[in-house]
């Protein structure tokens, strides 16, 4: 095993100092800089008596230098996700301290070209010997059948087989090729395929996530490439785009956090000529099997050479033994199974959840922990979150029955529906995903009940059947003109927020623009983007000017057009783009910068 542990950074030590780690916002990251940069954050942690820290930041490239320096220094790091309050709140209790882009009230560290020392042993020199087998290297994070977070702790030893097991398994086929990928690091999937992998086996890495099409279909082009992406990335590629150049130099696509359904994997086949490795794994367990769709419509998984696997007498649920996990022992799942054979190998068929954490987006979201929060809100005496079956071509939505309290029914009679559903999806925004808030809400007098006294899925999604979206709207109701647009959050993380918004016909600003056919001014659009980039994002102050403006085609009134807003808080700007099936049509950057308004 001790092996294993040298591969996880033997590579890097052996490679050349002018030899390329990767790239991040085109910027050749060579060898001796990585290695200074793991440097600067081992000398930064090991003067912290601290134990464990919590670490956030874009940049692949610098986030590896920040785990392998605070590996070398007999550091825990604890992987956080997101940089939600409620995250922080619950990571403040646990670590010792912060590192990279979390909130600056709590101080986090940063690595400065200072914190690096001179190598003591050459250029390529790590800060001190072999890495540890048993080292307590990581802690994630993932949702448990009780619906509570659970911290999953990691030795070293189990990252650094399952690193082994992906370049045994994918290895010769990658090659040398460079790693693109469309997903964080921050989660134990983009960590292990975007980071760990490639920096083990000296494959360049493309160090910032790329999330729109058109910038990956021409990074892909430019050479020799792995795309690490998710389902949802997948399933958005355009067709339109010219995907030629990609497929030329494509050595294989990954897809993990959700099954891929099968038309989307043959599609991403016709479109990049490479149909997507799907793998199979969790938080927990690590990586547990892989398949490759083709078109005879074989759903099965073929388990890794590492993994043993049986199915569970009692209740069918899957359950495995791997190096990947702490112990020899084996380990239950949550997932459904049945045994298959195929080609002469013994296979497995997932056959859905036995609890309630549920994938949106390949999101785990746990619907217990979302009930939880809405009671402990003080305005809802009961709830309950059901996943709706997905309208075609949508993906999966939740919704929320809720009996409200009497504080709830106050202001549910007395401001509307839209301010008591503003009020709990800003409670569940500090413990989900944007992702995952609930789109359909429906307030009820009390919990339909069976014979036996029990809340059943089928009567909660008759009642639902007659109830209203949770769409955020702009009320025409009080007889002014709207000034701004009907909205609907369709996505939203960090940095990014998709809506769909429709300009309604009596709209303040197609007065004279123009009688005959009313189109929506440019000066509007670029309006309602600063709008909804200033409540969505803490923008900076003074505008400084648009770059990059261009129109392609009208917007005309009752048109439902996509809204795409992406905060660059490092370049202080705001991108924008509207678009619909048409096409695009409108698209800039504003720069903005700090100063009195």
């Amino acid at each position: 095993m001790s092996d294993r542990i040298e591969d996880l950074y033997g590579a890097m030590v052996a490679r050349p100092a002018d030899g390329l780690v990767g790239w991040c916002a085109g910027v050749a990251v060579d060898n001796a800089e990585f290695l200074a940069r793991v440097r600067g954050w081992h000398a930064l942690l090991a003067a912290h008596a601290g134990r464990n820290f919590a670490l956030y930041l874009d940049d692949s490239i610098e986030f590896g230098a920040a785990l392998l320096g605070a590996w070398h220094a007999g550091k825990t790091i604890w992987l956080s996700a997101d940089t939600l309050e409620a995250t922080c709140a619950a990571l403040r209790a646990v670590v010792d301290g912060f590192l990279g882009q979390f909130p600056a009230s709590l101080a986090p560290l940063q690595r400065t070209a200072a914190s690096a020392p001179a190598p003591a042993q050459g250029q390529g020199a790590l800060p001190v010997g072999p890495l540890a087998v048993d080292l307590p290297a990581l802690v994630v994070f993932t949702s448990g059948s009780t619906g509570a977070a659970q911290a999953i702790p990691k030795k070293l030893s189990q990252v650094a087989n399952e690193v082994a097991t992906l370049e045994r398994l994918f290895g010769r086929a990658a090659g040398e090729a460079a790693v693109l990928a469309t997903v964080s690091h921050q989660h134990i999937y983009g960590l292990l395929f975007k980071v760990l992998w490639p920096l083990s086996s000296t494959r360049p890495i493309h160090a910032l996530s790329i999330a729109f099409p058109e910038e990956l279909a021409p990074a892909m082009a430019a050479g020799p490439c792995l795309l690490i992406a998710s389902p949802a990335h997948l399933k958005r590629l355009p067709d339109q785009l010219d995907w030629s150049g990609a497929a030329r130099m494509l050595r294989g696509v990954f897809s993990s956090g959700g099954p891929l359904a099968p038309e989307t994997a043959i599609a991403v086949g016709g479109l990049l000529g490479e149909v997507p490795v799907e793998v199979y794994g969790s938080s927990e367990t690590g990586g547990i099997a892989w398949r490759q769709r083709s078109r005879c419509g074989d759903d099965s998984w073929l388990p890794f050479p590492t993994v043993d696997w049986r199915i569970g007498a009692e209740d069918g649920t899957l359950e495995v033994r791997s190096p990947h996990l702490p112990d020899d022992d084996w380990l239950a799942l949550a997932d459904r199974a049945a045994r298959v054979e195929h080609g002469g190998v013994q296979r497995f068929l997932l056959l859905g959840r036995a609890d309630r954490i549920v994938k949106i987006e390949e999101k785990r979201i746990s619907l217990s922990a979302m009930e939880a929060a809405l009671m402990a809100s003080g305005l809802v005496a009961e709830a309950r979150v059901v996943l709706c079956e997905p309208v075609a071509g949508e993906r999966q939505r939740l919704a929320v029955l809720a009996v409200p309290s009497a504080s709830g029914r106050a202001l549910l009679d007395g401001a509307g529906k839209h301010a008591l559903n503003a009020r709990l999806r800003a409670v569940l925004a500090t413990t989900v995903e944007a992702v995952a808030l609930p789109r359909r809400w429906r307030y009820i007098e009390q919990m339909p009940v069976n014979a036996q006294g029990k809340v059943t899925l089928a009567a909660l999604q008759a009642l639902l059947e007659g109830g209203e979206g949770g769409c955020i709207g702009n009320s025409e109701a009080s007889g002014h003109r709207p000034r701004l647009p009907r909205v609907r959050e369709l996505e939203r993380d960090a940095q990014r927020v998709l809506l769909e918004i429709v300009a309604p016909a009596s709209l303040l600003y197609f007065d004279g623009h123009f009688d005959a056919a009313p189109i929506l001014p440019g000066v509007v659009q670029v309006d309602w983007a600063m709008h909804y980039g200033r409540q969505y994002f803490t923008l900076a102050a003074r505008f400084k000017g648009i770059n990059a403006l261009k129109f392609q085609q009208v917007i005309q009134p009752e048109t439902a057009v996509q809204l795409e807003l992406v905060h660059d808080a490092a370049k202080g700007g705001l991108n924008f783009r509207y678009m619909s099936d048409a096409g695009q049509h409108a698209s800039g950057r504003v720069q903005l910068e700090d100063g009195d308004v």
